[in-house]
Protein backbone atom coordinates (compact mmCIF):
# COMPACT_ATOMS: atom_id res chain seq x y z
CA UNK A 1 0.00 0.00 0.00
CA UNK A 2 1.57 3.50 -1.02
CA UNK A 3 2.35 5.57 1.85
CA UNK A 4 1.48 9.51 2.00
CA UNK A 5 5.00 10.49 1.64
CA UNK A 6 5.35 8.22 -1.48
CA UNK A 7 2.41 9.74 -2.49
CA UNK A 8 3.75 12.77 -2.11
CA UNK A 9 7.04 11.93 -4.08
CA UNK A 10 5.17 10.34 -7.32
CA UNK A 11 2.78 13.42 -7.73
CA UNK A 12 5.14 15.75 -7.24
CA UNK A 13 7.53 14.03 -9.35
CA UNK A 14 4.86 13.70 -11.92
CA UNK A 15 4.85 9.49 -12.24
CA UNK A 16 1.07 9.96 -10.99
CA UNK A 17 -1.40 12.39 -11.76
CA UNK A 18 -1.45 15.29 -9.03
CA UNK A 19 -5.07 14.96 -6.59
CA UNK A 20 -5.56 18.27 -7.57
CA UNK A 21 -4.16 20.93 -10.47
CA UNK A 22 -4.95 24.36 -11.04
CA UNK A 23 -3.73 25.20 -14.74
CA UNK A 24 -2.74 27.79 -16.72
CA UNK A 25 -2.74 30.95 -14.03
CA UNK A 26 0.20 32.44 -12.41
CA UNK A 27 1.46 32.31 -9.04
CA UNK A 28 3.01 35.41 -6.60
CA UNK A 29 6.52 34.24 -5.56
CA UNK A 30 6.85 35.80 -2.18
CA UNK A 31 10.80 35.39 -2.95
CA UNK A 32 11.85 37.03 -5.94
CA UNK A 33 8.23 39.15 -6.34
CA UNK A 34 7.82 37.82 -9.43
CA UNK A 35 4.32 36.31 -11.05
CA UNK A 36 5.54 32.66 -12.95
CA UNK A 37 3.29 31.27 -15.25
CA UNK A 38 2.89 27.42 -14.00
CA UNK A 39 0.79 24.39 -13.20
CA UNK A 40 -0.06 23.91 -9.07
CA UNK A 41 -0.45 20.77 -8.06
CA UNK A 42 -2.00 19.39 -4.76
CA UNK A 43 -1.34 15.83 -3.13
CA UNK A 44 -3.46 15.86 -0.40
CA UNK A 45 -2.88 18.60 1.80
CA UNK A 46 0.03 20.11 0.39
CA UNK A 47 1.39 21.77 -2.65
CA UNK A 48 3.87 19.18 -4.28
CA UNK A 49 4.64 21.03 -7.68
CA UNK A 50 5.38 24.39 -9.13
CA UNK A 51 6.85 25.83 -12.24
CA UNK A 52 5.92 22.63 -14.22
CA UNK A 53 3.78 21.01 -16.19
CA UNK A 54 1.36 18.50 -14.34
CA UNK A 55 -2.02 16.52 -15.09
CA UNK A 56 -4.84 16.12 -12.25
CA UNK A 57 -7.78 13.86 -11.14
CA UNK A 58 -9.00 17.18 -11.00
CA UNK A 59 -8.23 20.05 -13.08
CA UNK A 60 -9.19 23.61 -12.30
CA UNK A 61 -8.59 26.01 -15.01
CA UNK A 62 -7.21 29.25 -13.51
CA UNK A 63 -6.10 30.87 -16.57
CA UNK A 64 -5.68 35.16 -16.19
CA UNK A 65 -5.51 34.13 -12.13
CA UNK A 66 -3.15 34.71 -10.15
CA UNK A 67 -2.35 32.15 -7.09
CA UNK A 68 -1.30 33.56 -3.61
CA UNK A 69 -0.70 32.08 -0.31
CA UNK A 70 -3.62 31.86 2.41
CA UNK A 71 -3.97 34.62 4.49
CA UNK A 72 -3.28 34.43 8.49
CA UNK A 73 -4.61 36.85 10.63
CA UNK A 74 -1.85 37.20 13.54
CA UNK A 75 -3.93 38.70 16.22
CA UNK A 76 -7.90 38.67 16.62
CA UNK A 77 -10.47 38.02 18.93
CA UNK A 78 -13.43 35.68 17.46
CA UNK A 79 -15.72 36.59 20.26
CA UNK A 80 -15.71 40.22 18.88
CA UNK A 81 -17.00 38.82 15.50
CA UNK A 82 -20.21 38.35 17.63
CA UNK A 83 -20.64 34.79 16.38
CA UNK A 84 -19.02 31.35 17.20
CA UNK A 85 -15.99 29.71 15.75
CA UNK A 86 -18.38 27.83 13.47
CA UNK A 87 -19.48 30.66 11.75
CA UNK A 88 -16.55 32.77 11.90
CA UNK A 89 -14.89 29.91 10.05
CA UNK A 90 -17.46 30.45 7.66
CA UNK A 91 -17.55 33.97 6.99
CA UNK A 92 -14.08 34.64 6.95
CA UNK A 93 -12.32 31.90 5.32
CA UNK A 94 -13.97 32.71 1.77
CA UNK A 95 -11.86 35.85 1.73
CA UNK A 96 -8.76 33.81 1.58
CA UNK A 97 -7.61 33.72 5.30
CA UNK A 98 -6.56 30.60 5.64
CA UNK A 99 -5.17 30.47 9.57
CA UNK A 100 -6.09 32.40 12.37
CA UNK A 101 -4.21 32.76 15.44
CA UNK A 102 -6.83 33.73 18.42
CA UNK A 103 -6.78 34.87 21.86
CA UNK A 104 -9.82 33.53 23.67
CA UNK A 105 -9.17 36.07 25.37
CA UNK A 106 -13.05 37.48 26.11
CA UNK A 107 -14.52 34.24 26.99
CA UNK A 108 -12.09 33.39 29.09
CA UNK A 109 -12.51 36.04 31.23
CA UNK A 110 -15.79 35.51 31.69
CA UNK A 111 -16.07 31.58 31.83
CA UNK A 112 -12.29 30.63 32.48
CA UNK A 113 -11.06 27.33 31.06
CA UNK A 114 -14.56 26.70 30.35
CA UNK A 115 -14.06 29.46 27.54
CA UNK A 116 -10.84 28.36 26.20
CA UNK A 117 -11.92 24.35 25.82
CA UNK A 118 -15.01 25.48 24.10
CA UNK A 119 -12.21 27.60 21.39
CA UNK A 120 -10.12 24.09 20.86
CA UNK A 121 -12.99 21.67 20.76
CA UNK A 122 -13.93 24.16 17.85
CA UNK A 123 -11.08 24.51 16.41
CA UNK A 124 -10.40 20.80 16.17
CA UNK A 125 -13.79 21.09 13.73
CA UNK A 126 -12.81 24.08 11.66
CA UNK A 127 -11.79 24.52 8.19
CA UNK A 128 -9.99 27.26 8.51
CA UNK A 129 -7.18 26.43 10.68
CA UNK A 130 -7.38 27.99 13.50
CA UNK A 131 -4.63 28.43 16.14
CA UNK A 132 -4.92 29.42 19.99
CA UNK A 133 -2.99 31.39 22.27
CA UNK A 134 -3.68 31.11 25.82
CA UNK A 135 -5.50 33.80 27.45
CA UNK A 136 -2.34 35.37 29.97
CA UNK A 137 -4.52 37.89 31.39
CA UNK A 138 -7.45 36.95 33.12
CA UNK A 139 -8.28 38.68 34.82
CA UNK A 140 -6.30 41.28 32.70
CA UNK A 141 -5.58 43.68 36.12
CA UNK A 142 -6.38 43.93 39.63
CA UNK A 143 -8.60 47.40 38.88
CA UNK A 144 -11.85 45.09 37.46
CA UNK A 145 -13.69 42.33 38.36
CA UNK A 146 -13.79 39.85 36.09
CA UNK A 147 -15.62 36.34 35.85
CA UNK A 148 -12.67 34.49 35.88
CA UNK A 149 -8.95 33.58 37.00
CA UNK A 150 -6.55 32.19 35.30
CA UNK A 151 -3.11 31.77 37.22
CA UNK A 152 -0.27 29.36 35.34
CA UNK A 153 -1.86 26.21 36.75
CA UNK A 154 -4.61 26.46 35.07
CA UNK A 155 -2.81 27.16 31.56
CA UNK A 156 -0.41 24.35 32.01
CA UNK A 157 -2.87 21.56 31.43
CA UNK A 158 -3.68 23.62 27.88
CA UNK A 159 -0.05 23.74 26.89
CA UNK A 160 0.77 20.37 24.54
CA UNK A 161 -2.90 21.01 22.77
CA UNK A 162 -2.43 20.47 19.06
CA UNK A 163 -3.52 23.97 18.23
CA UNK A 164 -2.03 25.60 21.05
CA UNK A 165 0.73 28.14 19.71
CA UNK A 166 1.99 29.50 23.28
CA UNK A 167 0.89 32.65 25.53
CA UNK A 168 -1.61 35.85 23.95
CA UNK A 169 -0.82 39.02 24.70
CA UNK A 170 0.39 40.00 27.90
CA UNK A 171 -1.50 43.51 28.34
CA UNK A 172 -0.37 43.86 31.98
CA UNK A 173 3.27 45.42 30.95
CA UNK A 174 3.45 47.39 34.28
CA UNK A 175 3.05 44.10 36.30
CA UNK A 176 6.21 42.53 33.60
CA UNK A 177 8.41 45.69 34.32
CA UNK A 178 7.90 46.13 38.20
CA UNK A 179 8.05 42.42 38.43
CA UNK A 180 4.10 40.95 39.66
CA UNK A 181 4.91 37.58 41.26
CA UNK A 182 2.08 36.01 38.83
CA UNK A 183 3.19 37.42 35.98
CA UNK A 184 6.64 36.50 35.84
CA UNK A 185 5.05 32.95 36.83
CA UNK A 186 3.31 32.84 33.19
CA UNK A 187 6.07 34.43 31.57
CA UNK A 188 8.75 31.65 33.14
CA UNK A 189 6.55 29.15 32.32
CA UNK A 190 6.43 29.86 29.01
CA UNK A 191 9.59 31.57 28.51
CA UNK A 192 11.30 29.94 25.30
CA UNK A 193 7.59 29.46 23.82
CA UNK A 194 6.01 32.06 21.56
CA UNK A 195 4.46 35.23 24.10
CA UNK A 196 2.74 37.97 22.43
CA UNK A 197 2.64 41.31 23.31
CA UNK A 198 0.57 44.47 23.91
CA UNK A 199 2.58 47.50 25.21
CA UNK A 200 0.85 50.32 23.79
CA UNK A 201 3.00 53.47 23.68
CA UNK A 202 5.74 51.70 25.84
CA UNK A 203 8.92 52.67 25.13
CA UNK A 204 12.56 53.21 25.85
CA UNK A 205 14.48 51.08 28.65
CA UNK A 206 10.61 50.28 30.35
CA UNK A 207 10.05 48.51 26.65
CA UNK A 208 13.58 46.66 26.67
CA UNK A 209 12.89 45.32 30.51
CA UNK A 210 9.45 44.37 28.83
CA UNK A 211 11.20 42.25 25.62
CA UNK A 212 13.68 40.81 28.11
CA UNK A 213 10.99 38.47 29.30
CA UNK A 214 10.39 36.86 26.02
CA UNK A 215 8.07 38.64 24.33
CA UNK A 216 8.42 39.28 20.46
CA UNK A 217 5.35 40.38 19.00
CA UNK A 218 2.97 43.88 19.34
CA UNK A 219 -0.09 44.75 17.89
CA UNK A 220 -0.55 47.83 19.33
CA UNK A 221 1.75 50.16 17.34
CA UNK A 222 -0.26 53.46 16.29
CA UNK A 223 2.86 55.22 14.92
CA UNK A 224 5.22 54.37 12.19
CA UNK A 225 8.01 55.62 15.01
CA UNK A 226 6.75 53.72 17.69
CA UNK A 227 6.60 50.34 15.57
CA UNK A 228 10.40 51.27 14.38
CA UNK A 229 11.88 51.43 18.17
CA UNK A 230 10.44 48.09 17.87
CA UNK A 231 10.81 46.86 15.13
CA UNK A 232 14.74 47.77 16.02
CA UNK A 233 14.68 46.16 19.28
CA UNK A 234 13.45 42.67 17.78
CA UNK A 235 9.67 42.68 17.78
CA UNK A 236 7.25 41.53 15.08
CA UNK A 237 4.79 44.11 14.58
CA UNK A 238 1.21 42.95 13.93
CA UNK A 239 -0.64 45.68 11.88
CA UNK A 240 -3.89 45.98 13.15
CA UNK A 241 -6.75 47.29 11.00
CA UNK A 242 -10.22 46.49 12.81
CA UNK A 243 -13.56 47.66 13.64
CA UNK A 244 -12.44 50.25 16.11
CA UNK A 245 -8.82 50.34 16.19
CA UNK A 246 -7.25 51.62 12.61
CA UNK A 247 -3.41 51.57 12.70
CA UNK A 248 -2.39 50.54 9.09
CA UNK A 249 -2.73 53.95 7.48
CA UNK A 250 -0.35 55.11 10.28
CA UNK A 251 2.05 52.25 9.52
CA UNK A 252 2.03 52.26 6.01
CA UNK A 253 5.36 53.64 5.62
CA UNK A 254 6.75 50.87 7.08
CA UNK A 255 5.46 48.38 4.79
CA UNK A 256 8.23 48.15 2.45
CA UNK A 257 10.43 45.27 0.84
CA UNK A 258 12.91 45.79 3.26
CA UNK A 259 10.73 45.97 6.57
CA UNK A 260 8.07 43.29 5.56
CA UNK A 261 9.89 40.28 6.98
CA UNK A 262 9.34 42.27 10.29
CA UNK A 263 5.66 42.80 10.05
CA UNK A 264 2.31 41.22 9.38
CA UNK A 265 -1.32 41.53 9.61
CA UNK A 266 -4.03 41.58 12.09
CA UNK A 267 -7.36 42.76 12.60
CA UNK A 268 -8.00 42.17 16.33
CA UNK A 269 -12.08 42.96 16.23
CA UNK A 270 -14.14 43.30 13.37
CA UNK A 271 -17.56 42.48 13.16
CA UNK A 272 -19.51 40.77 10.42
CA UNK A 273 -21.09 43.74 9.28
CA UNK A 274 -17.50 45.84 8.67
CA UNK A 275 -16.54 42.19 7.30
CA UNK A 276 -19.74 41.86 5.07
CA UNK A 277 -18.97 45.68 3.69
CA UNK A 278 -15.16 45.72 3.28
CA UNK A 279 -13.40 42.15 3.89
CA UNK A 280 -11.14 41.07 5.88
CA UNK A 281 -7.57 40.96 5.37
CA UNK A 282 -8.41 41.52 2.10
CA UNK A 283 -9.48 44.50 2.65
CA UNK A 284 -6.22 45.50 3.75
CA UNK A 285 -4.12 43.98 1.22
CA UNK A 286 -6.38 46.40 -1.16
CA UNK A 287 -5.97 48.99 0.96
CA UNK A 288 -2.45 49.02 1.31
CA UNK A 289 -1.68 48.69 -2.67
CA UNK A 290 -4.25 51.13 -3.69
CA UNK A 291 -2.13 53.93 -1.42
CA UNK A 292 1.15 52.65 -3.21
CA UNK A 293 2.60 50.15 -1.22
CA UNK A 294 4.42 47.37 -3.08
CA UNK A 295 1.97 44.25 -3.82
CA UNK A 296 5.14 42.13 -2.32
CA UNK A 297 5.59 43.76 1.15
CA UNK A 298 1.88 43.54 1.69
CA UNK A 299 1.51 39.94 0.52
CA UNK A 300 4.62 38.67 2.89
CA UNK A 301 3.06 40.55 5.85
CA UNK A 302 -0.16 38.65 4.78
CA UNK A 303 1.26 35.21 4.68
CA UNK A 304 4.90 34.07 5.16
CA UNK A 305 6.11 36.96 7.28
CA UNK A 306 3.25 36.13 9.56
CA UNK A 307 3.97 32.22 9.55
CA UNK A 308 7.33 32.82 10.81
CA UNK A 309 7.18 35.10 13.37
CA UNK A 310 4.52 32.54 15.09
CA UNK A 311 6.77 29.34 14.10
CA UNK A 312 4.16 28.15 11.39
CA UNK A 313 6.97 26.54 9.23
CA UNK A 314 5.02 24.72 6.62
CA UNK A 315 2.98 27.84 5.11
CA UNK A 316 3.50 30.78 3.29
CA UNK A 317 4.83 30.35 0.10
CA UNK A 318 3.19 28.57 -3.08
CA UNK A 319 6.12 25.91 -3.28
CA UNK A 320 6.36 22.21 -2.83
CA UNK A 321 5.69 20.50 0.28
CA UNK A 322 4.46 23.65 1.62
CA UNK A 323 0.41 23.39 3.48
CA UNK A 324 -1.70 24.17 0.45
CA UNK A 325 -3.58 27.14 1.75
CA UNK A 326 -4.36 28.95 -1.61
CA UNK A 327 -6.06 32.14 -2.51
CA UNK A 328 -6.88 32.58 -6.25
CA UNK A 329 -7.32 35.98 -7.19
CA UNK A 330 -8.70 37.94 -9.78
CA UNK A 331 -5.23 40.31 -9.45
CA UNK A 332 -3.13 41.24 -6.98
CA UNK A 333 -4.51 45.07 -6.82
CA UNK A 334 -8.24 44.16 -6.31
CA UNK A 335 -7.20 41.02 -4.09
CA UNK A 336 -10.76 39.85 -4.56
CA UNK A 337 -10.55 35.40 -3.63
CA UNK A 338 -12.63 33.55 -6.00
CA UNK A 339 -11.29 30.38 -5.08
CA UNK A 340 -9.83 29.35 -1.65
CA UNK A 341 -7.85 25.68 -0.59
CA UNK A 342 -7.54 25.36 3.33
CA UNK A 343 -5.07 21.82 3.09
CA UNK A 344 -5.90 21.10 -0.18
CA UNK A 345 -9.46 21.58 0.20
CA UNK A 346 -11.46 23.36 -1.82
CA UNK A 347 -13.67 26.06 -0.09
CA UNK A 348 -17.29 25.22 -0.20
CA UNK A 349 -21.26 24.77 1.45
CA UNK A 350 -20.72 21.27 1.39
CA UNK A 351 -17.20 21.18 3.01
CA UNK A 352 -18.35 23.37 5.68
CA UNK A 353 -20.89 20.76 6.19
CA UNK A 354 -19.27 18.20 7.06
CA UNK A 355 -17.76 19.55 10.67
CA UNK A 356 -19.30 18.59 13.69
CA UNK A 357 -21.08 20.91 16.00
CA UNK A 358 -19.82 22.07 18.87
CA UNK A 359 -22.63 23.00 21.59
CA UNK A 360 -22.51 26.48 23.22
CA UNK A 361 -21.50 26.95 26.23
CA UNK A 362 -22.23 30.00 28.99
CA UNK A 363 -25.41 30.91 28.38
CA UNK A 364 -26.36 32.02 32.02
CA UNK A 365 -23.93 34.17 32.33
CA UNK A 366 -25.33 37.75 32.72
CA UNK A 367 -25.86 37.85 36.86
CA UNK A 368 -26.29 41.36 37.06
CA UNK A 369 -28.58 43.03 39.86
CA UNK A 370 -31.30 45.43 38.31
CA UNK A 371 -30.44 49.31 38.35
CA UNK A 372 -32.74 51.91 38.38
CA UNK A 373 -31.96 55.48 36.89
CA UNK A 374 -30.92 56.52 40.53
CA UNK A 375 -28.12 54.53 40.55
CA UNK A 376 -26.88 56.70 37.56
CA UNK A 377 -25.84 59.71 39.78
CA UNK A 378 -22.39 61.30 40.07
CA UNK A 379 -22.23 63.50 43.33
CA UNK A 380 -20.81 67.06 43.29
CA UNK A 381 -17.28 67.25 43.75
CA UNK A 382 -14.75 70.16 44.26
CA UNK A 383 -12.66 71.10 41.08
CA UNK A 384 -12.60 69.63 37.76
CA UNK A 385 -14.57 66.17 36.81
CA UNK A 386 -12.35 63.61 35.17
CA UNK A 387 -13.58 62.85 31.78
CA UNK A 388 -12.70 59.92 28.91
CA UNK A 389 -12.09 61.45 26.10
CA UNK A 390 -13.04 59.16 23.22
CA UNK A 391 -10.90 59.03 19.76
CA UNK A 392 -12.53 57.66 16.54
CA UNK A 393 -10.65 54.92 14.99
CA UNK A 394 -8.45 54.46 18.54
CA UNK A 395 -8.95 52.23 21.93
CA UNK A 396 -6.69 55.00 23.04
CA UNK A 397 -9.10 57.67 25.38
CA UNK A 398 -7.81 61.03 26.47
CA UNK A 399 -7.61 61.99 30.30
CA UNK A 400 -9.79 65.56 29.93
CA UNK A 401 -10.74 67.07 32.71
CA UNK A 402 -14.00 69.57 32.83
CA UNK A 403 -16.27 71.54 35.18
CA UNK A 404 -19.39 69.78 34.41
CA UNK A 405 -22.86 71.53 35.60
CA UNK A 406 -24.87 70.43 38.85
CA UNK A 407 -27.94 70.41 40.15
CA UNK A 408 -28.50 70.12 43.81
CA UNK A 409 -25.81 67.75 44.83
CA UNK A 410 -25.67 65.91 41.02
CA UNK A 411 -22.72 66.33 38.88
CA UNK A 412 -24.67 66.90 35.37
CA UNK A 413 -23.84 66.03 31.66
CA UNK A 414 -23.02 68.82 29.34
CA UNK A 415 -24.43 67.94 25.93
CA UNK A 416 -22.71 71.41 24.38
CA UNK A 417 -19.73 70.20 25.00
CA UNK A 418 -20.58 66.15 23.99
CA UNK A 419 -20.18 65.28 27.69
CA UNK A 420 -22.56 62.04 28.44
CA UNK A 421 -22.49 59.46 31.37
CA UNK A 422 -20.89 56.15 31.26
CA UNK A 423 -21.36 53.68 34.02
CA UNK A 424 -19.64 49.98 34.31
CA UNK A 425 -22.26 47.29 36.37
CA UNK A 426 -20.86 44.19 37.45
CA UNK A 427 -22.47 41.29 35.71
CA UNK A 428 -20.99 38.23 36.83
CA UNK A 429 -22.61 37.63 40.15
CA UNK A 430 -20.00 38.34 42.16
CA UNK A 431 -19.89 41.80 44.25
CA UNK A 432 -22.40 44.16 42.40
CA UNK A 433 -20.41 46.87 41.76
CA UNK A 434 -21.77 49.85 39.85
CA UNK A 435 -19.28 52.96 38.99
CA UNK A 436 -20.31 55.73 37.02
CA UNK A 437 -18.41 58.28 35.41
CA UNK A 438 -18.45 60.86 32.13
CA UNK A 439 -17.44 60.40 28.63
CA UNK A 440 -17.02 62.91 25.97
CA UNK A 441 -16.81 61.92 22.14
CA UNK A 442 -19.95 60.25 21.12
CA UNK A 443 -22.20 62.36 20.00
CA UNK A 444 -25.14 61.57 21.40
CA UNK A 445 -28.61 63.74 21.88
CA UNK A 446 -30.64 61.20 23.72
CA UNK A 447 -31.28 57.83 24.67
CA UNK A 448 -28.77 55.04 26.25
CA UNK A 449 -26.04 52.14 24.62
CA UNK A 450 -25.53 49.41 26.43
CA UNK A 451 -23.23 46.27 26.39
CA UNK A 452 -22.27 43.43 27.68
CA UNK A 453 -18.81 43.09 25.61
CA UNK A 454 -16.67 45.58 27.98
CA UNK A 455 -13.18 44.36 27.19
CA UNK A 456 -11.37 42.76 29.34
CA UNK A 457 -13.80 41.48 32.06
CA UNK A 458 -16.82 41.78 30.02
CA UNK A 459 -19.47 43.74 32.97
CA UNK A 460 -21.92 45.69 31.50
CA UNK A 461 -21.15 49.16 29.34
CA UNK A 462 -23.49 51.65 29.57
CA UNK A 463 -23.98 55.69 28.04
CA UNK A 464 -26.74 57.87 27.66
CA UNK A 465 -27.78 60.64 28.31
CA UNK A 466 -30.50 59.78 30.15
CA UNK A 467 -30.60 57.72 33.61
CA UNK A 468 -33.67 56.47 32.71
CA UNK A 469 -32.85 55.31 29.63
CA UNK A 470 -29.44 53.87 30.72
CA UNK A 471 -31.38 51.63 33.74
CA UNK A 472 -33.87 50.19 31.08
CA UNK A 473 -31.03 49.25 28.90
CA UNK A 474 -28.91 47.93 31.31
CA UNK A 475 -31.76 45.56 32.47
CA UNK A 476 -32.76 44.88 28.95
CA UNK A 477 -29.06 43.67 28.78
CA UNK A 478 -30.11 40.61 31.89
CA UNK A 479 -33.14 39.44 29.82
CA UNK A 480 -31.94 38.85 26.96
CA UNK A 481 -28.66 36.84 28.59
CA UNK A 482 -26.36 39.27 26.78
CA UNK A 483 -25.73 41.52 23.55
CA UNK A 484 -25.92 45.30 23.05
CA UNK A 485 -29.16 47.41 23.36
CA UNK A 486 -30.22 51.08 22.39
CA UNK A 487 -32.85 52.80 23.91
CA UNK A 488 -34.65 55.70 23.29
CA UNK A 489 -36.92 57.40 24.84
CA UNK A 490 -37.83 54.37 27.06
CA UNK A 491 -38.28 52.56 24.31
CA UNK A 492 -36.09 49.11 23.17
CA UNK A 493 -35.42 50.62 19.31
CA UNK A 494 -32.50 47.98 18.35
CA UNK A 495 -31.08 45.39 20.33
CA UNK A 496 -28.64 41.52 19.49
CA UNK A 497 -28.69 38.70 22.08
CA UNK A 498 -25.17 37.83 22.25
CA UNK A 499 -25.92 34.21 24.87
CA UNK A 500 -22.74 32.70 24.60
CA UNK A 501 -20.82 33.94 27.97
CA UNK A 502 -22.72 37.34 26.57
CA UNK A 503 -20.33 37.78 23.82
CA UNK A 504 -21.30 35.60 21.07
CA UNK A 505 -24.64 35.23 19.01
CA UNK A 506 -25.90 31.89 18.77
CA UNK A 507 -27.25 32.55 14.99
CA UNK A 508 -25.66 32.16 11.72
CA UNK A 509 -23.21 35.42 10.98
CA UNK A 510 -26.09 36.24 7.77
CA UNK A 511 -27.91 37.10 11.01
CA UNK A 512 -25.94 38.59 12.85
CA UNK A 513 -24.92 40.92 10.20
CA UNK A 514 -28.20 42.19 8.91
CA UNK A 515 -29.37 42.54 12.71
CA UNK A 516 -25.87 44.30 13.31
CA UNK A 517 -27.08 47.09 10.39
CA UNK A 518 -30.66 47.86 12.45
CA UNK A 519 -28.71 48.07 15.27
CA UNK A 520 -26.42 50.50 13.95
CA UNK A 521 -29.05 52.79 12.70
CA UNK A 522 -30.66 53.19 15.95
CA UNK A 523 -27.79 54.37 17.38
CA UNK A 524 -26.89 57.08 14.62
CA UNK A 525 -30.74 58.18 15.09
CA UNK A 526 -29.52 58.99 19.03
CA UNK A 527 -27.21 61.08 17.32
CA UNK A 528 -23.52 59.44 17.67
CA UNK A 529 -20.75 60.31 15.45
CA UNK A 530 -19.04 57.66 15.48
CA UNK A 531 -18.61 54.99 12.76
CA UNK A 532 -18.78 52.19 15.23
CA UNK A 533 -20.31 52.78 18.33
CA UNK A 534 -20.56 49.60 20.08
CA UNK A 535 -16.81 48.70 19.83
CA UNK A 536 -16.28 51.90 21.08
CA UNK A 537 -18.74 51.44 24.42
CA UNK A 538 -17.10 48.04 24.53
CA UNK A 539 -13.49 49.33 24.79
CA UNK A 540 -13.86 52.45 27.62
CA UNK A 541 -13.40 49.94 30.38
CA UNK A 542 -10.14 48.34 29.10
CA UNK A 543 -7.81 49.61 32.06
CA UNK A 544 -4.27 48.45 30.06
CA UNK A 545 -5.21 50.57 27.18
CA UNK A 546 -3.55 54.66 28.09
CA UNK A 547 -5.00 56.86 29.18
CA UNK A 548 -8.45 57.38 31.14
CA UNK A 549 -10.35 54.12 31.57
CA UNK A 550 -14.06 53.14 34.09
CA UNK A 551 -14.21 49.66 35.38
CA UNK A 552 -16.66 48.21 37.54
CA UNK A 553 -14.71 49.51 40.44
CA UNK A 554 -14.32 53.13 39.47
CA UNK A 555 -12.36 55.67 36.98
CA UNK A 556 -8.90 54.06 36.35
CA UNK A 557 -6.34 56.56 35.72
CA UNK A 558 -4.14 53.94 33.34
CA UNK A 559 -0.75 55.79 33.19
CA UNK A 560 -0.57 55.62 37.04
CA UNK A 561 -2.33 51.87 37.19
CA UNK A 562 -4.73 53.23 39.54
CA UNK A 563 -8.10 53.79 40.43
CA UNK A 564 -8.71 57.55 40.77
CA UNK A 565 -10.39 58.62 44.28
Amino acid sequence: MTTRLESLIDQGTGREPADIVLKGGKFFDLVTGELVASDIAICGDRIVGTCGDYTGKIEIDVSGKIVVPGFIDTHLHIESSLVTPHEFDRCVLPYGVTTAICDPHEIANVLGTEGIQFFLDSSLETIMDIRVQLSSCVPATHLETAGADLPIEKLLPFRDHPKVIGLAEFMNFPGVIYKDPMCLAKLDAFYGDHIDGHAPLLRGNDLNGYLSAGIRTEHECTTAEEALEKIRKGMHILVREGSVSKDLHALMPLLTERLSPYLALCTDDRNPLDIAEQGHLDYMIRTAIAHGVEPLAVYRAASISAAKAFGLRDRGLVAPGWRADLVVVDSLENCKAEIVFSAGRKVTDELFATRRPVAPVGLDSVKARPVQAMHFGVPVSEGETPVIGVMPGKIITEHRRYRLPSAGNQTGIDLDRDIIKVAVIERHGKNGNHANGFVQGFGLKKGAIASTVGHDSHNICVVGVSEDDMAMAANRLGEIHGGFVVVEDGKVTGEIALPIAGLMSLEPYETVRDTLHHLRQTAYALGTTLQEPFLQVAFLPLPVIPHLKISDKGMVDVDRFALIG
